[in-house]
């Protein structure tokens, strides 16, 4: 028995020396030989968060909202749609061009007055009021600007009318501005360029009575007539939307004046025209008009009749200048027809409001205005323009004749 015990403790001491190594083995290779660590360390993952670059954080995009008021619907929209188009083709030049900066861009609040004065008022008070624009650009008529004009002055917005041209838009306030030429600044060239060229002497003057635009276009033909020595043999009157212009036309035709002087929007004067015609007055009797005359629609409406018809213009279609090519064909491009002075001027407008923005460095209407005074020779379809101390609109004007259905350059 004792043998027997001493040879079972021989072999359990080694059992146990070999479970003992085996143990071993198990500990010292158990970091080794489990699942490989995915990351790398904190002290590493720490650096790598150091030294990787990091996105410049991008800048908030400033929109300056500008109010665009003008007559989109009834018979003055014949102004107000081409007015309209030359806004969208500036504000679109504009913005594509980054005119402003990579983080400023234009948004207009369109609105239609109608052609009315009362609806210009409220529209003016809800661009400003609700919209909170920065600045107007219109409205249409003349009649319209000195109804609202007041309410954009009292506010300390700027407003800047492209086709208003009677005397005394910008004397209701220093925040009230205009890229077109007053009918004082074109009409006398008009009857001097006639008396020089046609020997004008004798004429018949029609206007509408109840309309700023046309009575302070008359005040001027008359005062032009009479610097000229150009005598006045009648005068006779009629309203908007008159249609009947029969009664006026028959006296006048008796008088055999040289020319039937007309301040009349482009309707009106067109059914002048035709009723003129139809009554035997004859084509050497041509017509004589003002701003309301430059509408292509004079002649989609007079037709035949609207031949021959002489009116002062701020701007001409074939003006060879690299900034009025330019408008011409990008106007036509966006719209499929050529664009007329009521374009012009309202992308001139619109042009020179973005360049008063980017001059004041600022969307504050006061510092909008500041720069607004300031700009002198600025390329335009309209010429290198300037504002006069006055803020009227400081450009040569051109005398322009029907021919053919479209406009050309008197004398050429």
């Amino acid at each position: 028995m004792k043998r027997e015990k001493r040879t079972f403790t021989r072999w359990g001491l080694l059992a146990l020396f070999i479970l003992v190594l085996s143990l071993a083995a198990c500990s010292s290779g158990s970091s080794n030989t489990g699942t490989e660590p995915t990351s790398a360390p904190a002290a590493n993952n720490e650096n790598t968060a150091v030294t990787q670059p990091t996105e410049a954080p991008v800048a908030e995009m400033t929109v300056v909202k500008i109010g665009a008021a003008h007559a989109l619907s009834g018979p003055i929209a014949l102004y107000g749609t081409p007015i309209k188009q030359g806004i969208e083709l500036a504000i679109q030049e504009i913005n594509d061009q980054h005119y402003l900066g990579d983080n400023m861009t234009l948004e207009v609040v369109y609105e239609d007055t109608n052609g009315d004065k009362e609806q210009s008022i409220s529209v003016f008070e809800k661009l400003i009021n609700q919209d909170n624009v920065v600045a107007i650009l219109g409205p249409t008529l003349s009649n319209s600007a000195f109804a609202a004009d007041p309410v954009a002055q009292e506010a300390g917005i700027p407003v800047i009318g492209s086709s208003n041209t009677a005397s005394g838009i910008t004397d209701m306030g220093d925040y009230v501005f205009r890229t077109s030429l007053p009918e004082s600044a074109v009409i006398p060239n008009t009857i001097k360029v006639m008396v020089e060229q046609n020997g004008l002497q004798r004429v018949a003057v029609m206007y509408g009575n109840d309309d700023q635009f046309t009575q302070s276009g008359y005040e001027v033909f008359v005062a032009a007539l009479q610097d000229n020595g150009v005598e006045v043999i009648t005068t006779d009157t009629f309203a908007k939307g008159d249609t009947d212009f029969s009664a006026q036309l028959t006296k006048i035709k008796s008088l055999e004046p040289q020319a039937i002087v007309a301040s009349a929007l482009a309707e009106e004067a067109a059914n002048i025209m035709i009723q003129a015609r139809q009554l035997g007055i004859s084509e050497d009797i041509y017509f004589i008009g003002g701003n309301g005359f430059n509408s292509p629609k004079l002649a989609e409406i007079a037709g035949p009749a609207a031949e021959g018809a002489i009116s002062g213009a701020a701007w001409f279609i074939s003006n060879p200048t690299p900034e009025n090519t330019a408008f011409v064909a990008a106007y036509q491009a966006a719209y499929g027809a050529d664009p007329d002075q009521f374009a012009a001027q309202a992308y001139t407008a619109a042009w020179v409001l973005a360049k008063a923005i980017k001059d004041a460095g600022s969307s504050d209407p006061a510092a909008i205005r500041d720069a607004l005074v300031n700009i002198q020779d600025l390329p335009t379809p309209l010429g290198n323009f300037s504002f006069d101390a006055n803020r009227d609109p400081v450009h040569t004007p051109v005398v322009l004749i029907v021919k053919d259905g479209k406009f050309a350059l008197f004398g050429n």
